[in-house]
C-alpha cells in the first residue's frame, strides 16, 4: 500500500488504523493463558502490523476517487475483441471497454467463472460464525488485560476455535478525535472526508469455528441474534465471560461463513483479462494472510501496467509476468492456509482430538516459559505475514514524465477496466489500483 498510494493518503490510512496489538495470546476456553507472545512496539509507518476495519479501509482507499468509481454496477460478463480491447457488461445494459479487465470481485468472482471455468473451490469442512460487540465498561472487563491488548486464540475441546481481536480507534463513539493522539494524526482524521460516513467505533471482534458436523444443518440460513445464541449454546462449559461476550454481540454484525478454499491451478495463457485477490486464490483465514496476498497482487500488477505504459512490455506479456509470480506465491499461501483450517485435522476427532489438544497446550506452555523459543515463534509469525515485503517485487518501476501513453483506470463492480483513450491523474490511478486490491 505504501508503494501504491499517494503519501498523504497513505498517512491517512495509518492514522485511521486501530492501535497495534501488543500481545498474541493462546488461551483456554476458561481464559487461562497457554502462550503469550509480546509483539515488539512498531513505530515504523510501513514496516509494522496494521489492524484495520474493512469499512474504514475501503473509505480511505476511495478518498479522492469520487469521480472515478461507479457504484450500482452488477457485472454480468465480458467480451474480448480482435483489436486487443475487452468490454465488461453490466446488468443495467451499460458497458465499459478498455485494454485490461481485472477481476477483483472476490471469492464468488464472476470474471473467474467465465475466464477460467476450470478453476474450482472446495469446502474445508469448517464453518465459522463472526460477530462484533462495542467496547463498553462491561465488555472491556470481560477479558484479561493481555487479551484486551492483543489478538487471542481459544483452542478448545471438540476442535472448537475462537479468535478475539480488540479494535480501538483514534476517534470516539460520537466521531470526535480522542485526546492524547499525535497532532498530525488528529489533523489528518479531521480533514478525511470518510469520517463523516464512517460508523466504525471501538469494538471486540470474535470468530468462532468448528467442523461442519458440529453445527445444526440450517446454520447457514440463520442470522443475527440467532447465530450469537447458537455459539453460546454450543459452548456451555466455556468461561461465563466468554459466553457473555457472545450475548452482548450486536446482532447486525453476526453472520455465518462456509470456509472454502481455491484448488491450485496450472498456469493458463495470458490475455487482456486477469484476476487478483480472492477472485483467484481464495484461502482460509488459517494463516491470516489473505488481505496481505491481495495487496501483493495489486503492487505487482501495478508495476507491470507501468511497464506497459512506459513501453517496456506489451500488455499480454506484462500480464503473463504478473500471473507467473502470483500463481506461485498465491497458491502457496492457499495450501499453507488450508493446512491450518480443515476438518481433516485430527483436532476435530472425538478421542484423538483431546489428545492432540493436550499435547498442543503442553508444547505451548513450555514455549511460554522458554524465552528463546517464545521469541523465535514471534519472529516466525511476523515474518510469514509480511513475506516478500522487502524484495524487489515491491518496488515500482520509475515512471517517465515524457511518456506519451497513459492509462485510465475506472472502478466498477466486478473488475477494473483500463483504457488508453483517456487520462487521469497519478493520484487517481494509484489510489484506484490500491482500491482494486480490496475489491
Amino acid at each position: 500500500m505504501h508503494a501504491l498510494l499517494p503519501p498523504d493518503l497513505y498517512d491517512t490510512f495509518v492514522a485511521t488504523c486501530a492501535r497495534a496489538p501488543r500481545w498474541f495470546n493462546m488461551i483456554t476456553e476458561q481464559l487461562q493463558e497457554v502462550l503469550a507472545l509480546e509483539i515488539p512496539a512498531q513505530d515504523d509507518p510501513v514496516e509494522s502490523e496494521k489492524s484495520v476495519s474493512r469499512m474504514t479501509l475501503r473509505q480511505v482507499l476511495m478518498t479522492g476517487l469520487e469521480d472515478v468509481i461507479s457504484f450500482g454496477k452488477e457485472f454480468t460478463g465480458f467480451e474480448q475483441h480482435t483489436d486487443g480491447t475487452v468490454t465488461a457488461h453490466f446488468a443495467d445494459g451499460s458497458s465499459a471497454t478498455g485494454d485490461l479487465l481485472v477481476g477483483a470481485d472476490g471469492a464468488g468472482s464472476r470474471v473467474r467463472k467465465q475466464y477460467l471455468p476450470q478453476a474450482r473451490m472446495e469446502d474445508t469442512g469448517i464453518i465459522a460464525i463472526a460477530g462484533k460487540l462495542p467496547i463498553t465498561e462491561e465488555s472491556a472487563a470481560l477479558v484479561p488485560p493481555r487479551v484486551f491488548q492483543g489478538i487471542s486464540m481459544v483452542q478448545a475441546p471438540k476442535g472448537y476455535f475462537c479468535i478475539l481481536h480488540v479494535m480501538e480507534f483514534k476517534w470516539d463513539r460520537s466521531g470526535k478525535i480522542k485526546n492524547g493522539i499525535g497532532g498530525s494524526d488528529a489533523e489528518l482524521i479531521k480533514v478525511w472526508p470518510g469520517l463523516q460516513f464512517d460508523n466504525t467505533r471501538d469494538y471486540i471482534n470474535w470468530g468462532f469455528s468448528a467442523s461442519a458436523d458440529k453445527f445444526p444443518a440450517d446454520v447457514m440460513e440463520r442470522s443475527g441474534a440467532d447465530l450469537a445464541r447458537l455459539v453460546a449454546e454450543m459452548t456451555p462449559d466455556w468461561h461465563p465471560n466468554l459466553r457473555r461476550l457472545f450475548e452482548l454481540t450486536d446482532p447486525s454484525t453476526c453472520f455465518p461463513v462456509n470456509i472454502k478454499t481455491s484448488v491450485p491451478l496450472d498456469p493458463w495463457p495470458a490475455s487482456n483479462v486477469t484476476l487478483i485477490g480472492d477472485a483467484i486464490h481464495t484461502m482460509t483465514p488459517g494463516r491470516g494472510v489473505g488481505a496481505n496476498t491481495a495487496l501483493r497482487d495489486a503492487v505487482l500488477l501495478c508495476a507491470r501496467i507501468i511497464d506497459v505504459a512506459e513501453g517496456r512490455l506489451e500488455l499480454v506479456d506484462a500480464v503473463g509476468r504478473y500471473e507467473a509470480k502470483m500463481i506461485t506465491y498465491g497458491f502457496d499461501a492457499v495450501l499453507k492456509s488450508r493446512q491450518q483450517m480443515t476438518d481433516e485435522d485430527p483436532i476435530h476427532k472425538p478421542v484423538i482430538g483431546r489428545i492432540m489438544l493436550a499435547l498442543m497446550r503442553t508444547a505451548m506452555r513450555v514455549t511460554n516459559h522458554v524465552r528463546p523459543l517464545r521469541e523465535r515463534m514471534a519472529r516466525s509469525m511476523l515474518q510469514y505475514r509480511g513475506a516478500g515485503r522487502d524484495n524487489a517485487d515491491f518496488v515500482l518501476p520509475a515512471r517517465s514524465e515524457s511518456s506519451g501513453r497513459r492509462l485510465n483506470v475506472s472502478r466498477r463492480a466486478g473488475g477494473v477496466c483500463c483504457s488508453r483513450d483517456f487520462t487521469v491523474s497519478a493520484k487517481e490511478a494509484a489510489g484506484c489500483r490500491a482500491y482494486a486490491s480490496a475489491g
